[in-house]
């Protein structure tokens, strides 16, 4: 059994030897989608992260009876297409949970305790010189006692819960598929949401509901003070519109793990605010803590052993 994995760059330095020692597995870092082509002539199993299936893949791929996505989402895959060839599609859930979760909280951390300010104040020898012992001007703001708003409350969401109830949070969430399952939080309107969260978390995938779900018009609804913090999917908060209403001061800050594009773009409106300091970004890192990566090898590497038994 030949294995190719077309992406392999994306594990970092995680082992896959548990995937070597099912058959022969040969590695690139990176593939065009002319290379991919080229290398699934004789797979049996495709591996990958975000190289793009579709005809011209599967066409090129006559021996292809499984792909392993490296991941969760499967939105680079035309799994209509693959099922009509005869393809398998395997994906890898909640490998990520503890470690999106935690991204999550970093942000929300940084955003309202505003750590990344303090150590630049610091630092730079603002703090030596100020007249007082302590940044009277920058005052952080406390998480007891305010309400998170979670927008797909599926494990990551859930986690992401249980964390602000730690905190002495109340938590409500909005249901993108439109049936609430979790009876642990309050679940109400999208409206609702925006109204009374001081911080919103977004945890829902992108899919026809949630394309462009947070836009201006919704931005206007969140109190100024508000906070939105996407570790989910890009495009689900429009990104255009969040620079808009962050330079238009309609929240206090967002912080954003996932693009549109990515890596995100030099030219991208959010790389361009009148106010960078309300944003912080990190580049889609949620997922690789190299726990998760070593959980997303395994389960890569049971998910052949399973389809092929």
């Amino acid at each position: 059994m030949k294995i190719v994995f077309l992406d392999a760059i994306s594990m970092g330095d995680v082992s896959l030897e548990e995937m070597a020692a099912l058959g022969e597995l040969v590695c690139y870092p990176s593939s065009t989608a002319e290379e991919a082509r080229e290398r699934v002539k004789d797979a049996d199993v495709a591996c990958l992260n975000k190289v793009i299936v579709a005809q011209a893949f599967l066409d090129a791929a006559p021996k292809l009876k499984l792909i392993c996505e490296a991941g969760t989402g499967i939105n680079n895959i035309d799994t209509a297409l693959c099922a009509q060839r005869g393809v398998a599609v395997r994906n890898v859930a909640a490998y990520s949970t503890d470690s999106v979760a935690q991204t999550a909280w970093m942000h929300i951390l940084n955003l309202l305790g505003r750590a990344f300010h303090y150590q630049e104040f610091v630092t730079s020898g603002a703090y030596s010189k100020n007249p007082v012992h302590v940044d009277y001007a920058h005052p952080f703001t406390e998480i007891a006692g305010k309400t998170l708003g979670i927008v797909g409350m599926g494990a990551i969401g859930q986690k992401v819960a249980s964390v602000g109830v730690a905190f002495g949070m109340k938590v409500i969430y909005y249901s993108t598929s439109g049936t609430g399952h979790c009876k642990d939080y309050p679940c109400v309107s999208l409206g609702e949401l925006l109204d009374q969260s001081d911080v919103i978390s977004i945890h829902a995938p992108y899919n026809e509901r949630t394309a462009g779900l947070i836009g201006y018009e919704q931005f206007r609804q969140m109190k100024p003070s508000a906070v939105l913090v996407n570790t989910g999917r890009g495009g689900i908060a429009v990104e255009a519109d969040l620079a808009r209403a962050l330079d238009d001061g309609l929240i206090a800050g967002a912080a954003l793990d996932v693009y549109v594009k990515e890596p995100l773009p030099l030219d991208s409106p959010l790389m361009h605010l009148r106010h960078p300091e309300r944003l912080l970004f990190s580049p889609h890192i949620a997922w690789y803590s190299r726990e998760a990566r070593a959980r997303l090898a395994h389960e890569m590497a049971q998910n052949i052993v399973r389809f092929f038994a």
